[in-house]
């Protein structure tokens, strides 16, 4: 039974704000060393003796970012990226993936032999990555003998903020429980039958579908002609949006893994944390002799058991203790430590008010390069643009502003209306409103201009495309 590895990496993990933004999210971020939480997962994955190329589920507006960061790696030559048309939770996710997997098992010709689903997702933290090997073995030989496997992890302290997992007579899983309070989260770390819920899974590839169209029928439904609709465009597969509308939205541990008779809990130790808060991060993060973790320029006097965080700006902090700093180019989060949590609360009346703060940090991740918002107000902003060398934005217009573009590094061949132009440094045009354009480096080194616009609206769904390399719809 070979091992199908399947990577979660949607979600925003919006407690680690303001780093971790809508269209920035927290599997992306480099947090500890110099990859992010989706490049560790992948690292450890293919770890996995004769692992399978990873399936990566993945919401649509991540999907370049995402792209750039698996290549980057260069660990996988078929890996498959698959595209969630919006968001409906764990369990049309899971189930996607395991159609998909036997799809392609068919076109391979292998329709014959199981699949093992192997089910992580995208931004958990795991310190021994040796013994997560030896996890997911013993978890591939329960999955053998008929089990739908999820890992539980041996807890080392009372923890509130997990769900747990009551183990039964030898691997069976008893019940699921919710997070519980401190007094109770006490009696199981006393009582050795209990362990955090992980969210990681080893599913037999048929079992998971039996189970699923027992328990929840429509997701099975909505998500095979979801997969038998859907359009595959190179390392991307796109689920059909209309099919995936019609599913139910629920999470894999809802809708089978607390109905089904057929869950085991394979017990794992190996360094386990989900970064679900910036105190979870100061936890596992080596500290300085004052137990500070420190990232950035930063500056202290007199300070201890804090995490400061500087992204754009230097930071000073005198006298401080137990206290979260984070600096972002547009946002600073100050907190007591222990109330790391809370930051979803800020986050959701930020979502509410509609602040930018929410979707996107300053610098704005494309397919082609990035953006940088510099100056903005009512009627004008200014944007530092990066092309990467070679590539090309889409051929658009806008119906509301003007654009004004000066090359102060590369070269840039630009379409102006009827006009073919090559700009080298220190070089501009004008681009009035309603006049179709596009942009591309045709050289070897990036290409930065300064964009000004002018108008009466200055939002990015002012664009309508015309032809777009990237396969996005016009807006």
């Amino acid at each position: 039974m070979q091992i199908q590895p399947v990577i979660l990496a949607g979600g925003t993990g919006t407690r680690l704000w303001p780093l971790s933004r809508e269209l920035y999210p927290k599997q992306l971020l480099s947090l500890i060393g110099e990859h992010s939480l989706l490049q560790t997962t992948l690292i450890r994955v293919s770890l996995i003796p004769d692992a399978l190329p990873p399936l990566i589920v993945v919401g649509e507006e991540h999907r370049f970012l995402t792209r750039t960061q698996v290549e980057e790696l260069n660990l996988f030559k078929d890996y498959q990226l698959l595209l969630e048309p919006l968001g409906k939770d764990t369990a049309p996710a899971v189930c996607g993936a395991a159609l998909f997997a036997q799809q392609k098992a068919q076109q391979q010709k292998q329709e014959n032999e199981d699949i093992l689903l192997l089910v992580l997702p995208a931004d958990h933290l795991i310190a021994r990555p040796d013994d997560f090997v030896a996890a997911v073995l013993r978890a591939k030989k329960l999955a053998k003998q008929g089990n739908l496997a999820t890992f539980g992890i041996v807890p080392d302290r009372p923890e509130t903020g997990y769900g747990y997992i009551r183990k039964g007579k030898k691997h069976t899983v008893q019940s699921f429980v919710e997070k519980p309070d401190l007094a109770t989260a006490k009696k199981y770390i006393a009582d050795n039958n209990y362990f955090w819920n992980s969210g990681m899974f080893a599913f037999p590839a048929s079992l998971l579908l039996a189970e699923l169209h027992e328990h929840v029928p429509s997701i099975v439904t909505c998500m095979q002609e979801a997969v038998a609709k859907g359009t595959p465009d190179g390392v991307f597969f796109r689920f059909d949006p209309r099919a995936m509308q019609e599913s139910p939205a629920d999470s894999i541990d809802y809708a089978l893994m607390e109905k089904t008779s057929q869950a085991v809990v394979v017990e794992a130790d190996f360094g386990w944390n989900d970064i679900g808060s910036w105190q979870a991060l100061w936890d596992v993060t080596e500290k300085d002799q004052a137990g500070n973790v420190v990232s950035g320029d930063v500056l202290l006097e007199d300070v201890e058991n804090c995490l400061i965080r500087s992204e754009d700006t230097l930071l000073a902090a005198i006298g401080l203790r137990d206290t979260l700093i984070v600096e972002t180019a547009d946002a600073v989060l100050v907190a007591p430590m222990h109330r790391a949590q809370d930051v979803k609360k800020i986050v959701k009346r930020i979502k509410k008010q509609r602040r930018s703060e929410f979707h996107s940090h300053r610098t704005v991740y494309r397919p082609w390069g990035s953006y940088t918002t510099l100056e903005m107000h009512d009627r004008f902003q200014i944007k530092r643009i990066t092309v990467t060398p070679g590539a090309r934005l889409s051929s658009q217009m806008h119906h509301h502003r003007h654009e004004h573009w000066v090359v102060v590094r590369g070269t840039a061949r630009v379409e102006n209306g009827d006009q073919d132009i090559l700009l080298r440094e220190d070089e501009s045009t004008y681009i009035p409103l309603g006049t179709t354009h596009r942009l591309e480096n045709p050289g070897v080194i990036p290409l930065e201009l300064i964009e000004i616009q002018i108008g009466s609206y200055l939002g990015e769904d002012d664009i309508v495309r015309f032809d777009d390399e990237y396969g996005r719809n016009a807006s």
